[in-house]
């Protein structure tokens, strides 16, 4: 197997050593690259024996560098690391649940451990070869992060339909006995996977700590768009209220025992029963952030911070007389009109409007999954002179909601300038006393 180079970073030791652009390489040290997983971690030793082919002869280049020091070498994006996809048919698999019409890359399920390791995507491993795992263990892939779901092997064949999905745990085991570490969430399903399964998955994972670092507890994601699909129902105030004291419970225990709460549900449930939100030394650092744990709390922290500094600094030329409108999902509505009306300056109209999700279902409230028609419809006609919205609206990088359309096509639907700001407390300050961004 042979990996194409796309350019040499200059003064590099592979730089220095002669290789070359379009040069290709067929080993490091003896082993075939795979794929950038086995690139970064062969070229992280000090002395690299590395065969390359330039098309006409090949050659053997013994280079010495710093431990750690990059090679300096871009690979290919070869057709072996292009996403795996999932081979399971999970009950409650969110892109099942998308309506028709959208664009084709948002319905490709993709379960590919090395974009785990180097994004945090979650995966569940159940297409992973024993060769592969093998592998994971050789590379050192760590951490990882793994949809765990239920820790009986009964229960998790059934809730990802995938006969192979069973061997979770002894794969986990392994993981630890490796010395890699792995961060993990449950998507929970009423009547599923809750109650003594729930307990059962908790305390299997929590056995596993330190190698285990976490648990995110999630609540199931329903749309309208369920035709044919498993019926499933989603959480209740009283049920969310239920499962959070099982949770709390839960954090008590470990934080005595483990010196770490370990499990962790998402904001959602929170929102849901109407109970406030932890503190922020609850979350600890935030081990889950980008599974919606404790980014609410996180967002009012860095309000605080950011508000001491810059208020303070501007408030002699706070603005006045501005109409803002702040669309958000109906279930973080509540908190964010609390921050508005904390650290809005005064003089300054801003109305925080739930939108209703249309596209996806009025069961979806959460401001990430709001897109640009549903926007519209909830914005027409209110007069403002700005609408601010939160980035996580849009695809990551580009200016597209999730139903296709652009920021300048709502904009010009609304008649109104939108300003995108980061999903960051500073970011909101800024936004709401007219400075300059400089975080955006």
């Amino acid at each position: 197997m042979a990996v194409r180079i796309l350019s040499v970073t200059s003064g590099s030791p592979a730089d220095l050593a002669g290789i070359r652009k379009e040069e290709r390489i067929l080993s490091i040290n003896g082993e075939e690259i795979y794929d950038e997983i086995d690139y970064q971690a062969l070229t992280a030793n000090e002395n690299l024996s590395v065969s390359v082919d330039n098309g006409t002869m090949i050659r053997e280049l013994h280079i010495i560098k710093e431990e750690w020091e990059p090679l300096g070498l871009c690979l290919d994006e070869t057709q072996i690391m292009k996403p795996r996809h999932c081979c399971n048919h999970c009950l409650f698999c969110f892109v099942d649940q998308l309506p028709q019409g959208m664009r084709s890359s948002l319905y490709v399920k993709d379960d590919d451990w090395r974009h785990s390791l180097m994004m945090g995507n979650y995966v569940t491993l159940t297409n992973v070869t024993e060769q592969e795992f093998q592998r994971i263990l050789r590379r050192k892939a760590s951490p990882l992060y793994i949809s765990v779901h239920a820790t009986d092997p009964e229960v998790r064949c059934r809730m990802l339909r995938n006969p192979k999905a069973g061997n979770l745990m002894d794969r986990l085991k392994k993981l630890k006995d490796n010395g890699l570490e792995f961060h993990c969430q449950i998507v929970l399903c009423p009547d599923i996977n809750d109650g003594d399964i729930l307990s059962r998955s908790i305390d299997d994972l929590a056995s596993l700590w330190p190698a285990a670092r976490s648990l995110a507890i999630v609540p199931v994601g329903l749309t309208m768009h369920r035709e044919g699909l498993t019926k499933l129902r989603r959480f209740n105030a009283v049920s969310a209220a239920s499962m959070l004291e099982m949770i709390h419970s839960c954090q008590e225990r470990f934080l005595k025992e483990l010196g770490t709460r370990f499990v962790f549900p998402s904001d959602e449930f929170y929102c849901i029963c109407h109970q406030p939100l932890p503190e922020a030394n609850e979350y600890e650092d935030y081990p889950q952030i980008e599974n919606g744990v404790g980014m609410l709390r996180l967002l009012d922290q860095e309000c605080r911070d950011a508000a001491e500094d810059l208020i303070l600094e501007n408030i002699s030329k706070k603005p006045s007389g501005r109409r803002i409108l702040i669309p958000t999902g109906v279930s973080a509505r509540p908190f964010i009109l609390n921050l508005v009306n904390r650290y809005a300056p005064e003089g300054t109209d801003i109305q925080v409007i739930a939108v209703k999700n249309n596209f996806f279902g009025e069961t979806i409230t959460v401001t990430g999954l709001i897109v640009g028609r549903d926007l519209i419809s909830a914005l027409q006609g209110i007069k403002c002179d700005e609408i601010l919205i939160c980035d996580t609206m849009l695809r990551e990088n580009t200016n597209r909601f999730l139903d296709d359309m652009t920021l300048e096509e709502v904009c010009n639907a609304l008649g109104c300038p939108v300003r995108v700001i980061p999903n960051n407390g500073e970011s909101l300050i800024r936004a709401l006393w007219k400075l300059e961004d400089e975080n955006g």
